[in-house]
């Protein structure tokens, strides 16, 4: 493995499922490949994109153990023990890292209200429980009833050796610098801030952010790539890159026919895309989300067309 923990491109991995609702491996494999032969510097499985929520135990375990093996080492595998209390993180902890994690990524607890004494007890509980595994905190307020992470109390757990990093997924930039500043005050170099947001990426990585984990990625992984490298040095390359990138992002908020979450919509959204590029057999979401029907895809294929990657369908064979 030669890309440092906590850097680059970490893609976090939607779950393909097959028919029947299960974790169709093969369709994984081929995603993980896709990922990774268009330059992804890691992988994170079992988050938001992943579907952890809507997953049983035995279909996280099966996503963790095909991952690892498939990847075999190439780059780092994060693997998602989010849960609704710190007991449940716990044991979904000790459950999915023996097979083969590389780092661990946890939310706050979510169902119940948690201020900031309940979550630094958490994260606390939850190192001490894994160990030498390092763990990086999600940030991402909207699935967590609200509930942001202090930026002081991610730089004091992080002093503390609690916390390797951090994914911000709250999309707030200044929340983003803020940490990256606080960061560098307090002289904790070795400590990763991850940016989450597909449409901030740009701003992201010129404000310091050490990589990205963007759930377009799945979609699109060379764009995220192309512009991990050249956000620094190629600004305005970079800006018509990210403005790329934001387009093709408007396939999560379509008008989809049948009326559905945000959740569906999104995933939805990544998932057909992957089918309509070749690399999943199906586009199914978990139980209960709400599915994609033809008109939806079409509008997903539309934008793949004018923005991002063309379709295994429209791709011209050579003689």
């Amino acid at each position: 493995m030669t890309t440092d923990l906590g850097t680059g491109v970490i893609i976090p991995a939607i779950t393909p499922l097959d028919e029947a609702g299960e974790v169709d491996a093969e369709s994984l494999r081929g995603l993980l490949d896709h990922l990774l032969g268009h330059g992804a510097h890691g992988v994170f499985v079992l988050g938001t994109c992943g579907e952890f929520g809507f997953l049983t135990d035995a279909q996280r375990e099966q996503v963790v153990a095909t991952t690892v093996e498939h990847v075999a080492g190439r780059v780092p595998v994060l693997v998602g023990v989010s849960d609704t209390g710190t007991a449940r993180a716990i044991a979904q902890a000790r459950r999915l890292l023996p097979l083969g994690a590389d780092a661990a990524v946890a939310t706050v607890p979510f169902f119940a209200e948690t201020g900031e004494a309940e979550i630094a007890e958490h994260f606390r509980r939850l190192k001490e429980a894994i160990g030498p595994v390092p763990l990086f905190a999600y940030e991402n307020p909207p699935r967590v009833n609200g509930t942001s992470i202090p930026v002081p109390l991610v730089l004091d757990l992080a002093a503390e050796g609690v916390l390797a990093g951090i994914k911000d997924s709250s999309g707030d930039t200044d929340r983003l610098v803020r940490t990256l500043a606080g960061r560098d005050a307090r002289g904790l170099s070795g400590f990763r801030v991850l940016s989450g947001s597909e449409v901030e990426a740009a701003a992201a990585l010129r404000a310091g952010a050490d990589g990205l984990v963007p759930g377009l990625g799945n979609v699109d992984p060379a764009g995220y790539v192309e512009l991990m490298g050249t956000a620094r040095t190629d600004p305005s390359g970079s800006d018509a890159l990210q403005e790329r990138l934001r387009s093709l992002f408007a396939m999560v908020a379509i008008p989809t026919i049948a009326p559905m979450g945000g959740s569906s919509r999104a995933l939805g959204a990544f998932k057909a895309a992957a089918r309509l590029l070749g690399v999943i057999a199906q586009d199914r979401c978990a139980v209960p989300s709400v599915l994609y029907r033809d008109a939806d895809r079409d509008r997903v294929a539309a934008l793949l067309a004018a923005h991002g990657p063309v379709p295994a369908a429209a791709r011209t064979v050579s003689p």
